[in-house]
């Protein structure tokens, strides 16, 4: 065992002491044919009306016997199996797919259709090849779904969120007088304490420009915000939240922060990864939900959960998205979203828009399993 092999058993042995070691357990899907009940017609997601089959193939995995027992046994794993003769079947409720729309055979009709035509689509970044017009007109429709100019794609939600937050630092290292930012140059971010970590690694990023100063304030704690926002001399100031917080199952308090931001004139972030889709009358997110869209200066989402597909995206101005397809690396360096990923993306908003109001809600009270 060379040095380095050495180290790296060390630093897993101290892991498991942690309880930190993190395992990849493999689940089957169901490949049994799926034949609806009802039909479903045109571009239209005929999704709630009542349960359909494909439905039950969202949630319903099967799972290899051997593990499942490492599972139940918290054996780490790094995804290898001894023996899959033997599977167990299970019904999932920690995936993403809110609103069960990954099977929809909508959402796949659309990806395949694509993909027939055009595979993959070209490979390289947004900005030499990859950006096509399916992109574009993903942009524009989550565009109007957060009432915002623009819109940026991004590889990943992790993507979206790392690119602005360097960007926010450039600001202040592109508009100082030096080569080094001084304080009152400087961009002041403010961000709850339990953001996601996309987000914190993203400042933290941006901090090690030098033209970043972070303050974290206590979650969702206006008093302790205000407290920090009153304190800070430094003019560019930044307030970066989620929107509804996945762990704790709490939002943003949303009208306090437009209230802040009205009598401190700071930038007004907000991740809405679980709340775009979900939340509001025609499924905008938290800011359509608590009627504040247009005090929302950025709104950072992804495809990954309710839309069933994948992807990031930044709802924003036309500037903001010149800035940070300019100089967000994440997304520049990165290659674009595959074609029929955007075009199952694009159809999965085209066909559900306005139902979102009750439709989530139907869905939950609506799920039965014999």
């Amino acid at each position: 065992m060379n040095s380095w092999d050495n180290w790296v058993e060390q630093t897993l042995h101290k892991l498991e002491r942690l309880q930190l070691l993190r395992s990849l357990r493999p689940i089957y899907l169901r490949n049994e044919p799926q034949k609806p009940t009802t039909t479903v017609e045109g571009d239209d997601l005929q999704v709630f009306h009542q349960m359909q089959l494909w439905d039950r193939s969202s949630v319903e995995v099967h799972i290899p016997e051997s593990t499942f027992q490492k599972w139940l046994s918290d054996i780490p794993s790094s995804g290898d199996e001894e023996d899959t003769r033997k599977f167990r079947k299970l019904l999932l409720f920690s995936g993403n797919d809110y609103l069960g729309l990954s099977s929809h055979p909508t959402i796949g009709n659309a990806a395949a259709k694509a993909a027939q035509e055009h595979g993959m689509g070209p490979r390289g970044s947004a900005l030499i090849c990859g950006y096509t017009d399916y992109h574009r007109r993903l942009e524009s429709s989550l565009a109007d779904l957060k009432k915002k100019e623009d819109c940026l794609l991004c590889p990943t939600g992790f993507a979206a969120n790392m690119a602005l937050m360097v960007v926010l630092g450039n600001v202040g290292s592109l508009l100082a007088a030096g080569k080094t930012p001084l304080t009152n140059e400087k961009i002041a971010i403010f961000s709850d304490e339990l953001n996601h970590a996309s987000i914190i690694d993203g400042i933290r990023l941006a901090e090690r420009q030098k033209s970043v100063e972070i303050f974290i304030y206590r979650h969702c704690d206006m008093i302790h915000l205000k407290a920090l926002l009153s304190s800070c001399t430094m003019q560019k100031k930044v307030v970066v939240t989620d929107s509804l917080f996945s762990m704790d199952g709490d939002f943003a308090p949303m009208i306090e922060l437009v209230k802040l931001r009205k009598q401190h004139g700071f930038l007004l972030v907000i991740d809405d990864a679980h709340g775009t889709f979900v939340c509001g009358k025609t499924g905008g997110g938290v800011a359509e939900e608590f009627h504040c869209e247009r005090d929302v200066d950025i709104c950072v989402g992804t495809l990954s959960k309710a839309a069933g597909c994948h992807g990031g995206f930044i709802a924003c101005s036309k500037r903001w998205k010149q800035l940070i397809q300019s100089r967000g690396r994440s997304f520049i360096f990165s290659t674009t979203t595959p074609l029929p990923i955007a075009a199952a993306a694009h159809e999965r908003k085209h066909g559900v828009e306005g139902q979102f109001g009750v439709g989530c809600k139907i869905f939950v009270l609506s799920l039965e399993f014999p």
